[in-house]
């Protein structure tokens, strides 16, 4: 459908906030901004707005409720599921923090640093290692991602088993409201019961409750011992036994546990510069094993020498290696973290984050498994994740020599297969992406009708003018 028109008398208005040179209205400079990720959403806009201050984003949102004018916040663009993509037949207005991207200020004695909504993860990252801290968000976009976006998500990443999702992660917040108004709850407290917590509503709220401009995040000590290994095993199951193993030998020092399958080494090992595979034989499963330590270096080496001794004693375990050094440990998370990227060149992907209960992986991962195939036979099968807390990206790469566009046309088909499993097993059909437009209509479906009533309720309340990022999570 063709875009809506938005009056050049109203555009204006916007473009004079932030001024000409901070508004992009050329179509080949939009474009980058007006497609997803994996490119499953393609959206429309007449203009992207770069604002550089809290009181800037306050006053495009001010005019945005009186004349009902769509905004979509984005930042890095790096979300998954069209949250941030605007609509293909609206005049939907872009709003970017790019330009919001400082370090406010950092307290290593309190342990928090203070930032903007759209300061880059690794920015954080590098502020804290600055005053020997560190901030345990890790993923794979971190270069280009942003906080605002991590906490409009509550994303999760690799460190999520020791540290918890952004939610655990955040203090306080500063969001600019549909309407204009500024709320500053940018408060360092990690005891505050003073009323309902607005916090909590607005990470994960992807962008339809308000604007995140600013926000206080946790940091903590780094750590003196870090180890990292790489087992290979026979099965899921193996996993999991492995798993139960670790946690009760390493504890709170368990910082990640994740699982991978044969065929997601090959792909990686095939198509990211660099990698290789780090065992001399082939196991059809792999652990990838973090363990860091408060004490000293020693620790964490004893504890998963000693944990490998115990897999290899149980037949658990088959192979494995131990880094010897950084840049070991970063070559092992690189090629985890890689995964996904590595099925590009393979073809279409019909890809899946869920949830289900730990205990519960290995009896999810063989029903979906004999769904999937006997939906798709050849279809290759590339679930990998956080096996610590439960989160499986369970992606499908189409088999050898399948037309793409006929596959991918299959996706919401393979989905139900898939959400339906998870959904058998109590999981949940969206582990850290979000919702955005890919599972808005699901989402509808499978949540009892009070609860999808009450999130409406509150979209109603704090979006009275139905402008902000409209037609993402919940459908007004």
């Amino acid at each position: 459908m063709p875009m809506t028109i938005l009056p050049d008398e109203l555009i204006q208005r916007f473009v004079s906030i932030v001024g000409d040179k901070n508004a992009v209205r050329d179509q080949a400079d939009l474009a980058p901004h007006l497609v997803e990720n994996r490119g499953l959403y393609k959206g429309a806009s007449p203009l992207l707005l770069k604002p550089a201050s809290t009181e800037e984003v306050a006053a495009i949102m001010k005019i945005a409720s009186e004349t009902g004018t769509a905004i979509v916040p984005q930042t890095g663009n790096t979300g998954l599921v069209g949250g941030q993509t605007p609509r293909s037949d609206a005049s939907d207005v872009i709003l970017s923090l790019e330009r919001m991207s400082r370090v406010r200020d950092i307290d290593p004695v309190a342990n928090v640093i203070v930032v903007d909504g759209g300061c880059i993860l690794d920015t954080v990252h590098q502020a804290a290692e600055k005053v020997e801290r560190m901030f345990p968000l890790s993923l794979g976009s971190q270069g280009s991602c942003r906080i605002g976006g991590n906490l409009a998500t509550n994303a999760g990443g690799t460190a999520v088993l020791a540290y918890g999702n952004m939610r655990q992660l955040c203090l306080g917040l500063e969001v600019v409201l549909p309407t204009g108004e500024i709320w500053n709850g940018l408060r360092r407290l990690k005891k505050d019961n003073t009323g309902y917590d607005l916090r909590d509503l607005f990470i994960g709220s992807e962008g339809t409750l308000g604007i995140i401009t600013g926000a206080v995040l946790k940091l903590f000590p780094k750590p003196k011992g870090h180890q990292v290994a790489f087992a290979g095993l026979n099965s899921p199951a193996d996993a999991l036994t492995l798993f139960d193993r670790a946690s009760t030998l390493c504890g709170a020092a368990l910082t990640g546990f994740e699982l991978m399958p044969r065929i997601g080494i090959e792909f990686t090992a095939k198509h990211i510069p660099g990698v290789r595979d780090p065992l001399e034989t082939p196991h059809p499963w792999y652990a990838l094993i973090d363990i860091s330590t408060s004490d000293k270096a020693e620790t964490a080496q004893t504890m998963i020498e000693t944990l490998l001794e115990q897999g290899f004693e149980a037949g658990i375990v088959q192979d494995a290696v131990i880094a010897s050094s950084e840049a070991q440990r970063q070559a092992l998370w690189h090629m985890r973290e890689s995964m996904s990227d590595a099925q590009k060149p393979e073809g279409g992907s019909i890809k899946h984050d869920v949830s289900v209960p730990v205990s519960k992986i290995p009896d999810f991962m063989a029903e979906a498994e004999a769904g999937v195939l006997q939906a798709i036979p050849g279809a290759r099968i590339c679930a990998f994740g956080h096996l610590g807390d439960g989160n499986i990206h369970y992606n499908i790469s189409q088999p050898v020599g399948a037309d793409k566009a006929e596959f991918i046309a299959r996706w919401r088909e393979i989905n139900h297969i898939v959400h339906g499993i998870v959904l058998s097993h109590g999981g949940s059909i969206s582990a850290e992406h979000g919702i955005g437009q890919l599972k808005r209509d699901e989402l509808a479906d499978i949540r009892p009708g009070i609860e999808m009533e009450l999130m409406r309720r509150i979209k109603t309340a704090f979006d009275p003018a139905g402008v902000m990022n409209p037609g993402k999570v919940v459908k007004i």
